[in-house]
């Protein structure tokens, strides 16, 4: 079964206010490039649209994981609070934080192999 191909705008943070259409959602006066604000592009979704889907962009071989900008931000804290116990001294700290860190990466890895199988599409990896 092929990947659902859904049409999603991407967005580039920045844009002049002036530039965005404000009757046609998504969308600009002018091209411009990577300092608009958003391209129309179809993609090939290959898990619900969550917060971690498996999504893959025009011209490239293999899909990605697409991650909400809270997930990318709680990722991101992890990691931190692994850096900050080491800094501490607290190995096991460190050691619990990392445990649990590398275990939602495993569950993401997982999702994204699963949807790759489920679609007949080779790994990268």
């Amino acid at each position: 079964m092929p990947p659902e191909v859904v049409n999603i705008g991407l967005t580039v943070i920045g844009v002049p206010p002036a530039l965005i259409d404000k009757r046609r959602p998504f969308s600009c006066t002018k091209p411009t490039g990577l300092d608009g604000p958003m391209e129309h592009v179809e993609a090939e979704l290959f898990t619900d649209g969550g917060n971690n889907a498996v999504v893959r962009l025009p011209g490239r071989r293999f899909p990605g994981v697409l991650i909400q900008g809270d997930s990318l931000s709680i990722l991101r804290s992890d990691v931190a609070e692994v850096v900050q116990a080491l800094d501490q001294g607290d190995v096991a700290g460190a050691r619990e934080t990392a445990g649990l860190l590398l275990a939602d990466l495993d569950a993401l890895l997982t999702r994204y192999s699963a949807a790759l199988e489920a679609h007949k599409t080779p790994r990268p990896y």
